[in-house]
Parts: C-alpha cells; structure tokens; sequence
C-alpha cells in the first residue's frame, strides 16, 4: 500500500508540474463519464417500473434516458483517453528527462561504477514505458472510487445489506497488493539475468560485434547462453506470476460468492412483495457495475503498484548517486589563467564497490603551462589519474590543487568547463557531423567557422567532403543512412570536439591516437604540440596525455611514470633514459620492436 500511495502522490505531483491543464480536463471527463454509469442503472429501474406499470411516455423518456445516458459514458471515455494519453506521453518524457538528470546531475560518475545502480536503472528502463498507463489508472481509480459510492448509496436504498458487496472487494484488493509483491521480488532477483540477456541480445545484433561473432563463429554458443539466461528470468517470473494469478483468482472467488448472495437477497425480498421489479433490475445492473469495479480496480491497483515500485527505484537511482561534496572553504570560481599550475598531494583512489587501491599516495607538481606525459602499463592507474584530474572523481584520501586551490572549493561546473578532454573509450555519436563536433562547445555548434577549425585542428578536415552532407551529414547507422567511420576516424572526431573548447586550462587526452597509424600520430601530435603550446602562453594550460608509443612521449616536458597505482620516476625523456629505471626499460623494449 505504501508503494501505491507513494506513486500516486508521485504522479499526481508530476502531473500538476507538467500539464496542469490537461490534468484537470481528463479528471473532469474521468468524472463525468463515471458518473453515468450509475445514473444509467437508475434510469433502467424506473424504466423497468414505467414499462410494467403501462406508462408508455415515462417508459420511453427513461429508455432515452438510459441510451443518452450510455452513449455520454462511451464518449466521456473517449476523450478522456485521448487527454490522459497525451498526458501520460508528456510524463514519460518528464520521467526521461529525471533520469537524465540523475545520472548526469553531479560532477562526479561513481554511481556508474556500481552494479547495483545499473541493474535497478535496467528495471527503470524496462517499467517507464508502462508508466503512461499509471497517470491513466490513478484518474481511473478516482472515478472508480466515486462510482463505488454512489453505487453503495443506492443499494444502501434497495436494503441495508446490500452495503457489504462493495465491501466484498476489499479481500480481492488486498490478495492482489501481495500477489503484486510477489511478482516485484521475482523481478528484482531476476534483475541481473534479465540484464545479461539483453546484453548477449545486443551483442548478437549489433554490427561493430558482428565481425568477430561471425568469424569465431560463436552464434550459437551466444544464443544458447543468451536463451539459458532468458529462459531462468522467465522461469523466475513465471513462476511467481502462476502463483500471483492463482491468489487472485481466490480473491475474486469470495467476490463472486458475495455477488451470488446479493442477487438471491433481492430476489427473495421481490418474491416477497417488499421491492419491485425495477429495483430487482437495479441491483442486478448495480450488481455487475460492482463486479466491473473490481475487476478494474485490481487492475488498476496492479499498474499503480508496479508504477510505486517503478517510483521506489527512480527514488533508489536518485540515492546511489554520490551529491557533490561540501566545498572546502569558500566556493570560488576556476582561475581564468594558470599561475603556479596543479598539485596532487598524498592521493589514493579506489572504485565504489571495491577494496583495492587502484592510485597510491600519489604526490607530483605539474607546472602551468606545461605539458605531461603519463606512461605505465595497462592497469598502471593512467585513465584513472586522468579522469581525477577532470573532476569526475573524489580522491578517496589527498586533495588535488588548482593554483594551490584544493579542486572540491571550486564552484559548480566552473572546473569542468575549463576541461577538454578525449578519453581512451570516447563516445561514437552517431549524429549530424557538426553536431558531433559542436558538443564540445555548444554556443559554437551553429559557427561552420569554429567547428572547421577544431577538424582542422584533430587532422579529420578532410572528412567535411568525404561525408555526405557535409557538416550537416549524419553519421552512423544506427537510425538512418549515415556514413561509416572507421575507428580512427571517430576518434579524430572525438579529438574535434575537444578541441572546440579554445581556452581550456586543461587539456586531457587518453591514448588520443591509439586508432591511429604511426606516421598518422605523428603529424596529429605536431598540431597537438603546437595548439596546446599556444594555450600554454594565453592562459598556462596544461596538456595532458597517455600514449604507448614512446616516440611521441618523449616530447613532453613532464614524464610520469606510474607503475602499480604509483609514481615511481618523473623527469624528461633524458633524465628518465639516464636513470635507467622502468621508463629506460619500457622504451628500450618498444624501441627494439621496432627496429
């Protein structure tokens, strides 16, 4: 009951923010076309008692009655589906935008991290289509609720315990709210089946993970494992459902008992003389409206639990997701120019969910205007220190300085919109060329101008002509005839929509070549040099990057070199080659390989 009060309150709330207009004109026709049903069964009564008594003109005004009276409830009905559909489409869209902004609304992305977020935002997915159906069923249920007393009312007229039939209800309802449970737990513990199958399904149909499929020739084997996976929620839910319909099927057995004996009370009191025939007819038509009631309230009650339970988890999404933490000291502004530059003191990080340590006690100075090479092998902690540094991250102990700022003082997004960033699994954004790139800075997306410059700027100009459309040219097939891309070429895009920010104080590049050919990189890491050299002496940008290839690592000014979540040298390519240490050996290992 909690959970359908709660999604209730929730919609309703929803509702009034989103259209209050619209609610209140289906409320109304809700109403009005509740109503005519049991002013319908009235009319049939005094109908039946016009007919019988030979009153030919009340017989025929009532029987008119009665059919204006049931073409008003179809119609009221009607468009009271159409008001409320539209309303419900507006909620469903208000309900994506509310995940959005939890998932999206904090700096950080730790909650992204968690497998308990990703399994309940996968039940949320699958339940928030059917929430349209909800904002129907609470205007349904409050008309049905009205109707119901009337309908009590008017039995109430014929004898006073015809009372106890809507009563008669509640057992049905109440058997219903736990057979409702039970079917919520059955999703819930098949929650992480249910989201494996859906991804072996996406696999399986999807063009990038085709290739491999088709030549390992591994289709059956996922379509096994993707059925057995399938096959163990439905059982799961099945299970739970055959159980959940069998109590409900009791519920409506002691309803339908109660029906039974309503009838045979007004049967006997007519064969008595004590009611007439028209009221016989009443109750019967009463009778079927109550029984109508509850089949619909069960219904209605079903949808609005599940919506509660929908509403409980939107509400857990919201919970999981770490605030933004307490500035320390005063909330300031990012710096409009680097001064002294960025500081880790003393930093450790560790992923929610997990003990291990995946950066150590981290201490380094990077100066203003300088640019940093971060180098390691995998699961060295590279990416990791990468997305610290942007702010996507806490440090879970250490602090890391902006100008001797610590980075949790900074206001808002004021950091984050100094960042400019291309991370080692950038987005494939299967949109219009310039929209592709304009993201990065979205007051630029309209300027053929800037958006040019920063392709110019990642080595990918020449894809403007190679598209069709041009900058208006949609990529990707995901939705329409788009253009393909090769994986270098998506990133050289990626690469674009980091280099739309023109003045960042940060600029983060993951493996930003790693799709790319040798002599590809090159050229693309001389335009890097010299468009982060620029920002270096306009307002003491930092240019950070990661790559495996030590020929392009050894131009920068600053080497890290991180080895089991630590950094264990720093220096320049030559003081890091004359220590002799892990660097001297990295980079004598690939220089081997390539000669």
């Amino acid at each position: 009951m909690k959970a359908f009060l709660h999604a209730v309150s929730f919609l309703v709330r929803l509702s009034w923010r989103t259209d209050r207009a619209r609610l209140l004109k289906a409320f109304a026709l809700v109403m009005v076309g509740y109503l005519a049903t049991p002013l319908t069964a009235l009319a049939l009564r005094d109908f039946t008692n016009a007919a019988l008594g030979g009153e030919t003109g009340a017989a025929r005004l009532y029987g008119l009655a009665t059919a204006v009276l049931l073409i008003f409830e179809l119609l009221m009905g009607h468009f009271a589906h159409l008001t409320y559909f539209e309303l419900g489409e507006i909620e469903e869209e208000a309900l994506h935008a509310e995940l959005v902004r939890i998932c999206n609304g904090t700096r950080g992305i730790e909650h992204f991290d968690s497998a308990g977020f990703a399994e309940t935002m996968t039940l949320v997915r699958e339940e928030l289509g059917r929430m349209r159906l909800a904002v129907e069923a609470v205007l349904q249920l409050t008309g049905l609720l009205v109707q119901v007393l009337i309908t009590t009312v008017v039995l109430a007229t014929v004898d006073p315990w015809l009372v106890l039939l809507p009563l008669a209800g509640f057992p049905p309802v109440l058997i219903s709210n736990a057979s409702q449970r039970l079917v919520d737990r059955a999703k819930t513990a098949s929650a992480s089946a249910t989201q494996l199958s859906r991804h072996l399904l996406e696999l399986a149909t999807t063009g990038s993970s085709a290739k491999e499929i088709k030549l390992f020739g591994i289709e059956e084997r996922l379509i096994g494992r993707q059925r057995a996976e399938w096959d163990a929620s439905a059982r799961r839910l099945g299970r739970a459902q055959l159980t959940a319909a069998a109590a409900r099927a009791a519920g409506q057995a002691v309803f339908a008992a109660a029906y039974g004996g309503a009838l045979v009370l007004v049967v006997r009191r007519a064969v008595d003389g004590q009611v007439n025939v028209g009221s016989v007819v009443l109750v019967i038509a009463l009778a079927v409206q109550v029984s109508v009631q509850v089949a619909a309230g069960l219904g209605l009650l079903s949808t609005l639990q599940g919506a509660g339970l929908a509403v409980e988890r939107i509400g857990s999404l919201r919970d999981r997701v770490r605030p933004d933490p307490e500035p320390v000291g005063d909330p300031q502004d990012a710096p409009a120019r680097l001064r002294s530059g960025i500081r880790l003191e003393n930093v450790s990080f560790g992923y929610p969910g997990t003990d291990r340590l995946v950066l150590r006690d981290v201490t380094v100075d990077i100066p203003a205007g300088s640019s940093v090479a971060l180098v390691g092998e995998n699961g060295a902690g590279k990416s990791t220190l990468v997305k610290l540094l942007c702010g996507l991250y806490e440090p879970s102990s250490g602090r890391i300085l902006v100008d001797g700022v610590d980075l949790r003082s900074l206001r808002g997004r004021s950091w984050q919109d100094r960042v400019a960033m291309l991370f080692q699994d950038f987005a494939r954004l299967e949109l219009l060329l310039r929209e592709n790139v304009g993201i990065g800075h979205v007051p630029a997306l309209g300027s053929d101008a800037e958006v040019r410059a920063a392709l110019a700027g990642a080595q990918a100009e020449d894809l403007v002509a190679k598209v069709p459309g041009g900058l208006d040219g949609l990529l990707g097939r995901a939705y329409g005839d788009g253009a393909e891309l090769s994986g270098g070429q998506w990133q050289k895009l990626g690469l674009a929509r980091a280099g739309m920010r023109g003045r960042p104080l940060l600029l983060a590049l993951d493996e930003p070549a790693s799709a790319l050919d040798p002599s590809a990189e090159h050229r693309l890491f001389e335009s890097l040099v010299a468009s982060s050299d620029a920002a270096a002496r306009t307002v003491g940008a930092v240019t950070l990057f990661t790559s495996h290839r030590f020929s392009t690592v050894r131009i920068a000014d600053l080497i890290l070199v991180l080895d089991g979540g630590s950094v264990v040298a720093s220096g320049s390519h030559q003081e890091l080659m004359a220590e002799q240490g892990l660097y001297a050996e990295l980079f004598g290992m690939q220089a081997r390989a390539y000669r």
